[in-house]
């Protein structure tokens, strides 16, 4: 196998990790509307929990960005 044909198939298993993410902040959000709509007086109290949680979730994707273009521009 060349160089370059193993570096562009790093790079797409690199960003494998981003359909995880798609789905961990669907849930994410999903339980954070839901936990909303049953008790609308903890809105202050869970908002900000779910706004971490997403960018906790969104900084793995942002990993995996990382990790796939410097193995498709450095390596």
């Amino acid at each position: 196998m060349e160089a370059e044909a193993a570096k562009l198939i790093g790079a797409g298993i690199a960003v494998l990790p981003l359909l995880g993410v798609g789905i961990g902040i669907g849930n994410i959000f999903s339980s954070l509307v839901n936990s909303i709509a049953r008790n609308p007086s903890a809105r202050n109290d869970v908002f900000g929990i779910g706004i971490l949680g997403f960018a906790l979730t969104e900084a793995i994707a942002l990993f995996a960005l990382v990790v796939a273009l410097l193995l498709l521009f450095v390596f």
